[in-house]
């Protein structure tokens, strides 16, 4: 059985604040999208909310070519921006943005979607960040999908990056997932035998009218309507760009153990999407300090001996695909948390100190911004 190329290509949304104020911009100004596209070409893009940009790279044969690739887009996107004293935050919410300010873009696209779902999509103040792998034949895509789906709440839960939600502490590390989850067609894909079962059921909503195309199914794990590859969408924006590379390196090697084993005619055990929507919960509320649950031991298992455990089953792949050191990385998010983590962190300081609320905030805007914009 032929090797999938196991190519990689990695999308991210940024929100635009204002550096002095740290407030979310209501638009980008004159010349800022077209200087963006002078220097990145179609590597770079509008978000449905004019508050938003979204860069996504090349196809990249590995996780070291995709590193400078996300590097150099997000110093670009921000060394533009900071020519008109605002600046991207790789945060998936923003602290105190109130989400009914915010305009959609007015484009044919997003007007149709503004149309189609209402006011859930006018909350959508969110951003995420899309790992696409290249797996070319389509009924291997669909297996792998199946498969994969466990490991989705472990690298949601490293990703984490929005705890904060119109000015509050949600108690929540992805409060992004609950917003996204009240589009319709999000969540965890329905179990497919084979790619003609999932192309008759997107046929079902297609020829119904329901939706033109299957880019119109947003779930956290997907086949992409554009590519030949399997699209992990469930994941927050990380704000450390270290990390990003950490989740798509866990997500590479996973696929790749997974098609070893298929070769060797074993698979990975497929659980209900009740059992793994409990621990898509247990994630993005608690993302990377608490227990997921083992449903082979039927029991929860803290998060740092869940990696290990990750770490050790796909540690020869990751030496396949020559990103070892991008996987142990995870370690480092387990010992010092993850984005949502250090806002916590941030925030509770600063109101011990003596900070207002909104003070408070402010300092989280402003580390968010120079761990954007710095870290590259």
């Amino acid at each position: 059985m032929e090797r999938p190329a196991f190519t990689i290509g990695i999308e991210e949304e940024y929100l635009i604040v204002d550096i002095e104020k740290r407030e979310l911009v209501q638009d980008l100004p004159d010349g800022l999208m077209a200087s963006c596209q002078e220097i990145l070409g179609g590597k770079v893009s509008p978000e449905f909310l004019r508050s938003q940009i979204e860069i996504g790279t090349k196809v990249c044969a590995d996780i070291h070519e995709v590193r400078d690739e996300l590097k150099a887009l997000r110093r670009a996107v921000a060394d533009v921006c900071n020519e008109y004293g605002l600046a991207p935050i790789a945060s998936s919410t923003h602290p105190s943005a109130d989400w009914w300010e915010q305009r959609h873009t007015d484009a044919p696209r997003y007007n149709i979607l503004a149309n189609a779902l209402g006011g859930v999509i006018r909350r959508l103040l969110i951003c995420g960040m899309h790992v696409h792998v290249g797996i070319e034949d389509p009924d291997v895509r669909v297996d792998l999908m199946n498969q994969v789906l466990y490991f989705v709440p472990h690298m949601l839960a490293l990703s984490t990056s929005s705890p904060f939600w119109n000015g509050k502490d949600t108690g929540l590390k992805s409060y992004r997932t609950s917003v996204f989850r009240a589009v319709p067609r999000t969540g965890m894909p329905d179990e497919f035998d084979t790619w003609a079962e999932y192309q008759r059921h997107v046929d079902v909503l297609v020829n119904a009218g329901v939706i033109e195309d299957a880019t119109k199914l947003w779930w956290d794990l997907r086949p992409s309507a554009r590519y030949p590859t399997l699209e992990l969408r469930s994941n927050d924006i990380c704000t450390n760009i270290e990390d990003t590379f950490a989740v798509a390196a866990m997500y590479l090697s996973l696929l790749s153990m997974l098609f070893r084993r298929r070769v060797e005619n074993q698979r990975w055990r497929i659980y209900s999407r009740m059992l793994i929507e409990e621990n898509v919960w247990r994630a993005q509320r608690y993302g990377i300090s608490e227990s997921l649950i083992d449903f082979g031991a039927g029991k929860l298992i803290p998060y740092p001996q869940l990696v290990e455990e990750i770490i050790e089953l796909v540690e020869e792949d990751a030496e396949l695909l020559n990103c070892v050191d991008e996987l142990h990385h995870a370690r480092t998010i387990v010992t010092r948390g993850t984005s949502a983590d250090t806002q916590l962190d941030i925030y509770r300081a600063a109101q011990t100190g003596g900070a207002t609320e909104h003070e408070a905030l402010e300092q989280v805007v402003d580390w968010l911004i120079d761990e954007t914009v710095n870290g590259v």
